[in-house]
């Protein structure tokens, strides 16, 4: 029987819920088991992929085209596995699937309630986490904070989970806070304390309390959130601020916390091989060199916007030894002719531009990406990237000066990027883009096929416009390289340019299927590219 393992958040928001789970889930991989891992959000949206990323962060994309929270971006660049539409579940799918059924006569007519009907579909979505996946432990984090109105419901669902299931094929890890006063330095268990009353008032005993802290905790300490939580000492996993997030499974397996649940779930305790996550921890402690990389993009006043390009790059760094400092520059400032880009770039060894929707900012990406193709500057474009490169060698190299895309003008004569036919008459916005994985054939003797080493790949996709054949030839006889084609639709999915160290642009988002350990090989090609245009 697959087992469940829970956490669940106390006192506030940001305490590292999604770390802790993906710690977690690396630490019991490491022994042996095969792991997978689920995220439960309590808003009412049926997934983020109509959110805002200034307000939400980016949207991750599944293997099976689910559009997910980020977090979910965080549990595969940990565990490097690849995670389905059971992987993340918000309030929006659990009631949109319950009003569903009810419509079509499911129920036999009863009255639809909370309980038993909400809370039976949440027990389903996590049970079908692990039949779906084969796995022999699921990792589920629920969004939000304990006492939340929103996760109401999710907390009682957790509840009778337990009850059905046992202690032995379910555990709970509760994260909380325990603030350091500078008045009386000393830490206060007093939030922790409110936190586990407020969890047991739910229904729900914590199994193991994780406990953030800028400091170590001490063994005074412990042992009051140990009696007040009634769980052993030992129980009590100290999340201490750390520089280096990789350091944080370390510190949990140095504390046994896998044994601990192990121990719990009747299962055998094995020896753990972490040898490559400890190589990873020497590395990124032991960079010795650093390069700045420009990243030209339209949300650049919220980082997580462009969380798995973040990593994408600093992962590629760790294989050259080398830091990677991202100057963020918002696209709308370079709009103005005005706009000093020899300024803006000068110190920059490489410009990337990253996905992104709507027509604000897109002029200036336009100009940086220009600056990027005459400077032979390496240039990286992803999605957004890729077709605002093709609009600017379409206007300044082949003459096409009113080349446009039918996403920023949809009365453009020359929409260089267009919608394909079976998309426009599409209305609703959610769900309804090209999602997830598609294959692409590369051509050999370009970059894209030097790069993968390969004739053709699986990449994840997120976008709803697509380059316009129409256009091929004129923008092939001026120069542009199509090196990469989707040969299920005749799709362009990857350009570049010859006679410059490196220009390459795709339809993809290659950043989701990068990891810590082993960065994506369009990214490796990019940083080798920016630290040899560095010297």
């Amino acid at each position: 029987m697959t087992k469940y393992v829970f956490v669940t958040g106390g006192v506030c928001s940001g305490l590292g819920k999604g770390i802790t789970a993906s710690s977690i889930a690396l630490l019991l991989k490491a022994k042996g088991y095969k792991v997978f891992m689920q995220k439960f959000d309590p808003y009412m949206n049926v997934d983020p992929g109509t959110m805002s990323p200034i307000q939400h962060g980016e949207v991750f994309v599944t293997a099976d085209g689910c559009e997910t929270d980020l977090d979910l971006g965080h549990y595969e660049r940990f565990i490097d596995e690849e995670l389905n539409y059971t992987s993340n579940i918000t309030n929006g799918k659990i009631y949109s699937s319950v009003i569903e059924k009810e419509r079509v006569g499911d129920y036999l007519g009863a009255t639809i309630q909370i309980v038993p009907h909400i809370s039976n579909e949440i027990k389903n979505k996590i049970y079908e986490a692990g039949s779906s996946s084969g796995a022999d432990i699921v990792i589920t984090e629920i969004g939000g904070t304990v006492g939340d109105i929103e996760s109401a419901v999710m907390m009682e669902s957790l509840r009778q989970f337990r009850l059905e299931a046992g202690i032995n094929n379910s555990l709970f890890v509760h994260t909380t806070l325990v603030p350091f006063l500078y008045g009386s330095n000393e830490l206060k268990t007093k939030p922790t304390q409110n936190s586990i009353i407020e969890l047991r008032r739910l229904g729900i005993q914590p199994d193991i309390i994780v406990t953030r802290a800028p400091i170590e905790l001490g063994i005074h300490v412990r042992e009051k959130i140990a009696l007040f939580g009634s769980i052993p000492k030992e129980n009590i996993i100290e999340a201490k601020d750390e520089a280096n997030i990789y350091q944080i499974p370390i510190n949990f397996h140095k504390q046994h916390i896998e044994d601990i649940i192990l121990k719990q779930f009747n299962l055998k305790i094995t020896k753990s091989d972490l040898s490559n996550w400890e190589d990873l921890i020497s590395r990124v402690n032991n960079l010795d060199k650093e390069i700045e990389i420009a990243l030209v993009g339209k949300y650049t006043e919220l980082e997580d916007a462009y969380l798995s390009v973040k990593e994408a790059l600093k992962s590629a760094g760790y294989k050259y030894n080398t830091k990677i400092n991202i100057k963020w520059v918002d696209s709308e400032t370079l709009e103005d002719n005005k706009a000093n880009l020899k300024e803006v770039f000068k110190k920059s060894s490489g410009i990337i531009i990253p996905g992104g929707f709507g027509s604000r900012g897109t002029q200036g990406m336009i100009n940086a990406c220009r600056y990027a193709r005459v400077n032979k500057v390496p240039f990286l474009g992803i999605c957004l990237g890729m077709q605002i490169a093709v609009i600017e060698f379409a206007r300044n190299v082949c003459g096409i000066n009113d080349a446009s895309s039918r996403e920023f003008d949809e009365l453009a004569e020359n929409p260089v990027i267009d919608l394909m036919a079976d998309q426009k008459a599409i209305i609703n916005k959610g769900g309804t883009l090209r999602l997830g994985n598609y294959r692409c054939s590369l051509k050999k003797g370009t970059l894209a096929y030097k790069d993968y080493k390969s004739d053709e790949i699986l990449e994840r996709h997120r976008h709803r416009y697509e380059f316009n054949n129409n256009y091929k030839e004129i923008l092939e006889k001026n120069g542009l390289v199509i090196s990469g084609i989707n040969p299920d639709a005749n799709l362009v999915e990857i350009i570049e340019l010859e006679n410059h160290p490196h220009f390459i642009a795709c339809q993809f988002h290659p950043e989701f299927k990068s990891r810590p350990t082993r960065c994506h090989p369009l990214f490796d090609s990019f940083i080798k590219s920016s630290i040899e245009n560095k010297k």
